[in-house]
């Protein structure tokens, strides 16, 4: 028998580089945890589990906290178990019982029942370890008893409802913070500074995982390899996650396996739990997609589902999916975050990688197209959301990045989700963001197909598109003259894809300046469509949309009003009263109407239009807010522009919110403030803001963009209406020989700018 204080089973050492926690990596599961426990998590009478993913540092954070508490005589007996099974937690409590009461039972679980009970009895203090429990059934009825003198502290990768109970708190550790990380690779390679040269980035691509930084140190240095040098190693796909860690005989600190192998048990636990057979397969799609967060609807939807019903032989209910995702959840391989807004699942990046190497390439094809599928299932045709919209533009990003070329093919081009993805971007108002990924999707495509594939000609008019949203009005309407050569010799003049470039070449021709032109064009494609398509094809309607709004621009804004009534009528025969294109119709119409004759009556029709918007699309999307913004414009012809400005102020802290500082349309509202601003008689108020403006402008659209041409042109009137014609000259004098060159002389912007320079220059003149 021996006496205390006394240490019973092997405690592992410490990491040779072993990192403190600061407490912002560590979740206590209990209500109320203040400051002081939240530090020291471990401490005091009680039971904690402590759970987690594989490699994030459970077992260091104990041995840490073990070691501290024996060193400061805080504890009487210290019993560290490996709890890899329930016989190994048996027989260990026998050994310990044998060691403390001197008596030796034939029968372990005799002997373990003997320890719990002099746990249970001793004023000693004591603090159990469990280390690595493997089930929660491995410690049925082995549970350390909760006395006012006794610490038990359980390890484990599983997350289930019964390690909850009853005086026990559930510390779910994360991995490494950033400042964490990189106070780790600073000592860990402090006698090697040069291999310093990129530790945050290492750690940021290694996602902060203890384990994984600890393996990746030990195979730079073994190898004497730089952090870049690593990265470029990581980076490169051609290397699995295994070939860069050290091999089984070389790992540091003890460690028992690689970071890939210290996954594969928990993956064959989760596969083994019910509903069976569906963890792997869904972590196996998981891995293709956002690591920060996959929507639950996807990894549910019926594409999903497909998958997961020829992994089991049966089929597979969302519900069973769920379950699924539940299980993996339990071994801690993914995150599952249910009463999230977007409920969500997250999977760190090397579980994925980890997951991905080890796939086939047809399992990575079929994956790959399976998880494009349900991407564009759960889509909306209607982004309400924008939250969600970000997530799923998310996935569709990461799914791109991961999949390689298993979403393009000979026969199919390329997946619709990639286009999908490039729409929700401009859809959103990201313009710049669109006209950058179709331009990498365009070569992509060029390169994998050929100049002449239907997918590489679709992928050419999204960015001819973005050049026009961009404000590169000129590029487009260049670009889609050039795409529709070749769709004429490609296609034929009657495929609805000529059609499309058709409507597309005249559309931005008149944005571009040549309304007379555009209008002939729409004349001739209305023909061609109504012979090819029919009264009441979408595309029909569509051009004599267009064909009416070009009319107004010319200021014909009795015959555009009547062209959008008729328009209307047909819209809602067609299409039905909600449908987005009836709502779009009606906001123009209010628009015409108002500048024709009856800006007090737009008010009231956008109001209308407004309320349904809401209802229909949601009080966040991009049309909803543009109808707020018609309001506000209005309102100010009507006749109030006070109240015109309170609704831009309260519009515009929606964009910016919604949107951001820097999106055309945030930078467009505040455009307009500073107008509204100075049509109520605070000219110099609306000159500092346009000035403001303007520099925004310059930075995020270039000097040369239109919008930014027209912040020029106002903030020249209002220079000139706060008492400085001479400057007004000055500056429209400058704007007008940019409006030449990038414009053209005839466009209606340039002219505008003529006749606005002769009136500041006769009021200089007047002046002096």
């Amino acid at each position: 028998m021996v006496g205390l204080p006394y240490r019973a089973g092997v405690v592992p050492p410490r990491a040779a580089s072993f990192q403190r926690r600061d407490g912002s990596g560590l979740r206590v599961g209990l209500a109320g945890t203040d400051a002081s426990t939240m530090v020291r998590p471990l401490s005091g009478p009680g039971t904690r589990v402590v759970c987690g993913l594989g490699g994030v540092g459970k077992t260091q954070l104990v041995v840490d906290f073990a070691e501290t508490v024996w060193a400061a005589g805080e504890v009487d007996l210290l019993v560290w178990i490996t709890a890899g099974s329930r016989e190994l937690v048996v027989s260990s409590y026998a050994r310990v019982a044998a060691d403390l009461i001197g008596v030796e039972d034939a029968e372990p679980d005799h002997g373990a029942a003997r320890f719990m009970s002099w746990l249970a009895s001793t004023a000693a203090r004591w603090l159990v370890v469990l280390d690595d429990v493997q089930s929660p059934a491995d410690l049925r009825g082995l549970w350390p008893p909760g006395t006012t003198t006794g610490t038990a502290v359980v390890t484990t990768r599983r997350r289930d409802a019964a390690l909850r109970g009853y005086g026990r708190h559930v510390v779910d550790l994360d991995v490494f913070t950033s400042e964490e990380a990189h106070a780790y690779l600073r000592t860990a390679l402090s006698d090697r500074p040069r291999l310093l040269d990129d530790a945050d980035a290492v750690a940021a691509d290694l996602g902060c995982l203890p384990l994984a930084l600890a393996q990746a140190v030990a195979y730079m240095r073994d190898r004497n390899l730089s952090c870049s040098a690593y990265r470029a190693r990581l980076a490169d796909r051609r290397h699995s996650l295994a070939a860069l860690v050290p091999e089984d005989d070389e790992l540091p600190d003890e460690h028992r396996a690689t970071v890939s192998a210290t996954w594969s048990l928990s993956i064959e636990q989760a596969n083994r739990l019910r509903p069976r057979g569906l963890a792997g397969p869904l972590l196996e799609a998981a891995s293709l997609l956002d690591t920060s967060g996959v929507p639950i609807a996807v990894m549910s939807a019926p594409a999903v589902l497909e998958l997961l019903a020829g992994s089991a032989g049966q089929v597979v209910s969302a519900q069973d999916a769920e379950d699924g995702l539940a299980c993996l959840h339990r071994l801690s391989l993914i995150t599952l975050d249910p009463e999230s807004q977007t409920r969500t699942v997250r999977v760190h990046a090397l579980v994925q990688r980890a997951t991905r190497n080890i796939m086939t390439i047809e399992r990575a094809q079929l994956l790959a197209r399976t998880c494009a599928n349900a991407l564009t299932q759960v889509w909306p045709d209607i982004e309400r959301d924008t939250d969600l919209s970000l997530v799923l533009r998310g996935n569709a990003y990461s799914l791109n990045a991961a999949a390689g070329d298993h979403l393009w093919a000979s026969d199919i081009g390329c997946h619709h989700v990639l286009f999908r993805l490039g729409r929700s971007l401009g859809d959103c108002g990201l313009y710049a963001e669109a006209k950058g990924y179709f331009d990498m999707l365009h070569t992509v495509a060029d390169r994998t197909l050929g100049p002449d594939h239907s997918t590489t000609l679709t992928t050419r008019y999204n960015l001819a598109r973005s050049m026009g949203e961009v404000g590169d009005t000129v590029g487009a309407a260049t670009a889609f003259g050039q795409l529709l050569a070749d769709h004429l010799r490609v296609l034929g003049p009657d495929h609805p894809d000529t059609l499309t470039t058709r409507f597309d070449l005249a559309l931005w021709q008149g944005k571009a300046g040549d309304l007379a032109g555009a209008i002939a064009a729409f004349v001739q494609l209305l023909t061609d469509h109504l012979r090819i398509l029919g009264p009441d094809h979408p595309d029909t309607l569509r051009t004599r949309y267009r064909l009416a709004h070009c009319r107004g621009e010319v200021g014909d804004l009795a015959g555009a009003a009547a062209a959008f009534e008729q328009l209307l009528a047909d819209h809602l025969r067609v299409f039905g009263p909600e449908h987005p294109h009836t709502l779009t119709t009606r906001h123009n119409l209010a628009h015409f109407q108002g500048e024709a004759t009856d800006p007090a009556g737009a008010v009231t029709a956008y109001e209308r239009v407004l309320a349904d918007r809401i209802r229909v699309l949601g009080p966040e999307h991009i049309d909803t807010l543009r109808s707020r913004h018609q309001l506000a414009y209005w309102r100010g012809k009507a006749g109030d522009p006070a109240g015109a400005v309170t609704a831009i102020e309260q519009l515009l802290a929606d964009r910016l919110r919604v949107f951001g500082p820097d999106h055309p349309h945030t930078l467009t509202t505040r455009h307009n403030l500073a107008q509204w601003q100075g049509e109520t008689g605070d000219a110099s108020g609306a000159a500092v803001a346009l000035e403001r403006v303007l520099a925004d402008q310059q930075r995020v659209f270039g000097p040369d963009h239109t919008r930014t041409l027209t912040t020029r042109h106002n903030l020249a009137r209002w220079r000139g209406e706060a008492g400085d014609p001479a400057g007004a000259a000055a500056a429209l004098e400058q704007l007008l020989a940019d409006r030449m060159r990038v414009l053209g002389p005839d466009h209606p912007h340039t002219l505008a700018t003529r006749d606005n320079l002769a009136y500041w220059m006769k009021q200089s003149s007047s002046d002096s």
